[in-house]
């Protein structure tokens, strides 16, 4: 049984396109006992975002605000774009005040802006998992991510097993961090990137052929950004199309050129990503990877998690 929260919707990026998605998300949420605010964040449209920017961003300042309570979870409605154009309006000297409470910031894809400036300027964690309209909405939930969901946040450590056979062998202890690779690649440069030493990255993105997921880990690689981590974590990268032109140039095929000139292992088969059936990941927790030739296990602790 889920224990009863409070569940504060933002919406930096884009608006729900169903509406019936967000009643079900509502009546579901609501049945469970959860209390949900800031419910207009879900029926705000301005041209294809979820309200104007100054909307999207107050959505997220209204946690620095230290006469209102914290809510349980502040889950994100949507993703799509948008994120981006309020990382400058954020007030990250008062939400600094989310670094050391158990408060559980979920959401990916464009949300991963979000989550890479709040852990650059003010050194909060958060979650890379499901968001209120896609997943929570869904005519059908998934058992795996609402079981995965619920206790990822709610306990101070937790294991992630798979059984894909690695390539590589890897036996590593860092920061567990990424999220979507557009918006990852997006921030190189930028002061929203975060300068992280010896982490884990996990990628994912959705639509995208292999050569464009190539060239923006490239462009990660050639930032130098990718030299400062231990490993890559391939997440799920859904949706692409080859055509007749790719010649055999597959994703698989892509992923060997990349081993081949990043210079870090390279871990295949996490489930995260534009899937039914996903993760819940603490960005910002300190992960220890193995991964041999039978799957791997990532042990993560040190993150905020719900009492």
């Amino acid at each position: 049984m889920v224990k009863s929260r409070t569940i504060d919707l933002v919406a930096p990026s884009g608006y729900p396109h169903d509406p019936a998605a967000v009643e079900r998300a509502l009546g579901r949420l609501r049945r469970e006992g959860h209390r949900l605010e800031n419910v207009d964040a879900t029926r705000r449209r301005f041209q294809r975002f979820g309200g104007t920017d100054a909307e999207r961003a107050a959505d997220l300042n209204r946690l620095a605000d230290a006469s209102r309570p914290l809510p349980d979870i502040v889950l994100a409605v949507r993703g799509g774009y948008g994120a981006s154009r309020i990382l400058h309006g954020l007030d990250y000297l008062g939400l600094r005040r989310l670094a050391d409470q158990p408060v559980a910031i979920v959401g990916h894809s464009d949300f991963t802006a979000i989550q890479c400036a709040l852990f650059a300027h003010a050194g909060v964690k958060s979650f890379g998992g499901p968001m209120f309209a896609g997943d929570f909405g869904a005519e059908q939930t998934s058992s795996f991510t609402m079981q995965h969901f619920w206790n990822a946040i709610s306990h101070s450590s937790f294991i992630v097993t798979s059984k894909t056979p690695q390539r590589q062998t890897v036996d590593a202890t860092g920061m567990l961090w990424g999220g979507n690779l557009a918006i990852l690649a997006s921030l190189v440069g930028t002061p929203y990137m975060p300068p992280i030493e010896g982490g884990i990255l996990y990628i994912e993105d959705v639509n995208e052929h292999p050569f464009r997921i190539e060239r923006m880990i490239y462009q990660l690689h050639q930032s130098g950004m990718l030299g400062r981590q231990q490993a890559i974590m391939m997440g799920e990268f859904s949706g692409g199309r080859l055509s007749d032109y790719d010649n055999g140039y597959s994703l698989d095929a892509m992923i060997e050129q990349v081993r081949s000139v990043i210079g870090i292992p390279v871990v295949t088969g996490l489930q995260f990503g534009h899937v039914e059936n996903l993760l819940t990941l603490p960005f910002g927790a300190t992960a220890h990877l193995v991964a041999t030739e039978r799957g791997f296990t990532l042990k993560l602790s040190d993150y905020p998690h719900l009492a």
